[in-house]
């Protein structure tokens, strides 16, 4: 049995009276210590399918189930991280991270819960930040804290909702690595929404379009046989990269060209996803 398995999926929202489909008949099973990415156009319902993941969302139809049970709420063994960074001003970098261990660990020694985060907020490397507050720390230093606060839970899946996309290319690639290395550490169950082809394959076991929509849904599933670690500069240079890429992003294309067909043939002047960054 898959750690994650959702069957048959589907949301809508109600907005000015009506209906909107954003997911429909959604089918997808990770195993434990998979690292899946889901890859799509900016509107297609990434978010909303991540946030059926973590509980925060309901199914109009379908179930959600992890490890045997239905998800009916968020909780500690799936933790979330968000692409705005959510920190709390007021707190330093250790206190963020502390206030997410108190709350998954109450019963552990006052001790054992400091010397906890201790080890979470050295291991994205912001020891020697650990007294700064989120005003004081640059945007890939916040999204450290926030990648810190959620593996100080010992979640058994962690969820990232595009958390390197307000990052610039420079310490999006620099978070990559970190992603990659801390994933290597003891192999978490993963799901990353990303609108970067590059990153997904970089980082992920499988990669799988989000078809979009209105009542998007996931298209075929491409396997990521590339040898661990990446490097990315050094992908640039792999034929099996390449032609993965070059994949994905000719589904996604084709398939943003079929859903912009109108019903008299012509079709909708759409933003198309670069061959280099993404399917935005």
């Amino acid at each position: 049995m898959a750690l994650i398995e959702l069957s048959g999926v589907s949301r809508s929202f109600q907005s000015g009276g009506r209906k909107i489909d954003v997911l429909r008949d959604i089918d997808l099973h990770v195993d434990e210590g998979e690292f899946v990415a889901i890859v799509g156009f900016s509107g297609s319902g990434k978010t909303t399918l991540i946030s059926l993941l973590a509980g925060l969302l309901a199914p109009d139809a379908g179930t959600v189930v992890v490890d045997g049970a239905p998800v009916v709420r968020a909780g500690p063994d799936r933790a979330l991280v968000f692409q705005s960074y959510a920190l709390l001003p007021w707190l330093d970098v250790f206190d963020n991270v502390k206030l997410a261990v108190d709350a998954v660990f109450p019963e552990w020694p006052k001790a054992r819960r400091r010397e906890h985060v201790r080890a979470y907020v050295e291991l994205v490397g912001l020891g020697a930040a650990a007294k700064k507050k989120p005003g004081e720390l640059s945007g890939g230093m916040r999204q450290r804290v926030a990648l810190a606060r959620a593996l100080a839970m010992n979640p058994r899946i962690l969820l990232l909702d595009e958390p390197l996309g307000a990052l610039d290319a420079l310490t999006r690639g620099s978070l990559q690595q970190e992603i990659a290395r801390i994933w290597a550490l003891d192999k978490k169950t993963v799901v990353m929404i990303t609108n970067d082809v590059e990153e997904g394959i970089l980082l992920a076991d499988r990669v799988i379009p989000l078809d979009p929509g209105p009542g998007a849904t996931l298209g075929p599933a491409f396997s990521v046989d590339l040898p661990r670690p990446r490097d990315r500069t050094a992908l640039q240079h792999d034929p099996g990269f390449k032609a993965l890429r070059n994949a994905i992003l000719r589904h996604l294309i084709d398939v943003r060209r079929r859903a912009a067909v109108a019903p008299d043939g012509r079709v909708a002047d759409e933003h198309m996803p670069s061959a280099k960054a993404s399917a935005a």
